[in-house]
């Protein structure tokens, strides 16, 4: 690997990978500054953007919908064609990396202008397909290129430009405001001039940081790369080269039978909600289970085929197929992304409601709220970023999976906490349990899955990974839309309760976890 280090061969990990030195560290996960300025103003502004072109609070979710959905697509490929990927000069996942920064970059400067809801609407649908593209690969980068021991300080490095990057990006519009005397406000269905600026701004750093890495940062060879993981006694093989028939027969009946009852579950809500009468937002999550069911369904029949080297037929087997860690991870990932999904798309009309009694979207009132709520968003970053440095610690001294628990626990007692404050002030307090649970879900789970990941397919599972990010997100984007309609008379504050409590749970699983490191 063509990269300059401090170490010395007394402190390599011999005979696997070497060790990085911090600036090596540095430089590879520098670009997750920019990718967090990109996903910093779309969680902080996209809801603002939505309600000032006219969206309902209960429409809110269902428009959000896009960004989980586009993941849910787009990483998976993302990470089974990276690692197949190696070009001279780029490696294998930078060529992602730059793709995606530049489409994202091009998809924050429309964002802002979008002239009706859903011309908003699809722009975001664009923008998250672009971020992801330049995201998922990010992941399996530190699972290349670090020994076992560094990988929780590279997460964790990560999750310090995650949580710096958001920090500025989200006090933008206030900086624009308050320093350069730029217009918060505009007229109806007009996006404010900070907004717009701030989108621009955005565009520029995610750009130019995710630059940075793909030309300060080297990757290691696949040659390099299958010769580190003989030396560590790691299966080089990859997945599905070679099934027995035996196997194929055992797999494709496995598949068929999950695609049915999938499919059937899927099948039996819609005529339920049919018969019901309940919002069509709820119909997405039936068709989702018809939609895999039927996935599930055709993977085992082209698995019984014997057709089954190629990458549809790999990501539906090993969905069903996880290892045991990434089982176990699944069930926190989706508690935790579940609540952070309430929090991101909620909290801007919990706090200009419940707090500032604001629900004119052109009041002064309101936008004064929604400036605040992303300071806010930026309060919880920073205290992300400097939580991050103290995680490899605590987790050395207890466990990754202690660590996990107790700051998600502290993340979701943040969350309920905003329903019992009425001074905007004291929401700081809040966004200290928030930012410390946030700190922990960008570095603990993935700390503790590439362990368990053979690192011939570390982007591809990566990839897979992040369906129990995304399928969190489409459940929140389809119920609590319906629960705070139907339940909590449209209170947005009751969305951040939930949220509170699933992140409270979430916590309480991660004991569970089988962690290998």
């Amino acid at each position: 690997m063509a990269t300059t280090t401090t170490t010395n061969a007394g402190a390599q990990a011999a005979p696997g990978k070497p060790r990085l030195s911090f600036w090596d560290i540095w430089n590879m996960s520098f670009g997750f500054l920019g990718i967090q300025f990109g996903f910093a103003l779309q969680n902080a502004n996209t809801s603002r953007i939505f309600e000032t072109l006219g969206a309902d609070v209960e429409q809110i979710p269902i428009l959000w919908i896009a960004a989980p959905l586009t993941g849910l697509l787009v990483q998976p490929v993302v990470g089974y064609f990276s690692d197949r990927t190696w070009h001279p000069q780029l490696g294998r996942r930078r060529p992602y990396f730059l793709i995606g920064a530049i489409l994202a970059s091009l998809a924050l400067c429309i964002m802002p202008n979008s002239p009706t809801l859903w011309a908003a609407a699809g722009t975001l649908w664009i923008m998250d397909a672009s971020i992801n593209i330049t995201m998922e690969p990010f992941r399996a980068f530190v699972g290349d290129n670090l020994p076992s021991e560094q990988r929780t300080a590279g997460f964790a490095l990560q999750s310090f430009f995650i949580g710096t990057g958001a920090v500025i990006a989200s006090m933008l519009p206030w900086i624009l405001t308050n320093t350069f005397d730029i217009s918060n406000t505009a007229g109806e269905g007009q996006i404010s001039d900070s907004v717009k600026w701030s989108f621009y701004l955005g565009a520029g750093v995610f750009l130019l940081a995710v630059l940075w890495t793909v030309f300060r940062s080297r990757e290691y060879s696949p040659a390099e790369l299958s010769r580190f993981e003989a030396a560590e006694g790691a299966a080089a093989t990859e997945a599905h080269e070679t099934l027995a028939a035996a196997e194929q027969t055992q797999r494709s009946h496995r598949l068929n039978k999950a695609g049915m009852l999938t499919a059937a579950l899927g099948v039996g809500g819609l005529i339920g909600l049919t018969q019901a009468g309940l919002q069509k937002e709820l119909y997405v999550l039936a068709g989702m289970l018809i939609i895999v069911g039927l996935l599930w369904s055709i993977a085992g029949r082209l698995m019984k085929q014997g057709r089954y080297k190629n990458g549809f037929v790999a990501i539906m087997d090993d969905l069903l197929h996880m290892p045991k860690t990434m089982k176990q991870l699944a069930l926190v990932q989706f508690f935790s992304w579940f609540a952070l999904f309430s929090m991101w798309i909620y909290t801007t009309s919990a706090v200009t409601r419940h707090i500032y009694g604001a629900t004119d979207a052109t009041s002064a009132a309101y936008n004064e709220g929604a400036d605040w709520v992303g300071l806010l968003f930026a309060i919880y970053n920073g205290i992300a970023a400097v939580a991050a440095l103290a995680l490899p610690w605590l987790a050395k001294r207890t466990s990754r999976r202690f660590t996990h628990m107790l700051c998600l626990i502290l993340g979701g007692l943040g969350l309920i906490s905003v329903y019992f404050i009425t001074d905007p002030g004291l929401l700081l307090v809040s966004m200290l349990g928030v930012g410390i649970g946030w700190a922990s879900i960008l570095s603990m789970p993935y700390a503790m899955l590439a362990g368990a990941l053979p690192a011939q397919k570390m982007g591809y599972y990566m990839g897979v990974f992040n369906f129990f990010i995304v399928i969190p997100q489409i459940v929140a984007a389809t119920i609590l839309g319906f629960i705070v309609g139907t339940f909590f008379d449209g209170q947005a504050i009751y969305a951040l309760i939930v949220g509170g409590a699933g992140m409270i749970l979430a916590g309480l699983l991660a004991l569970r976890v089988e962690d290998e490191g």
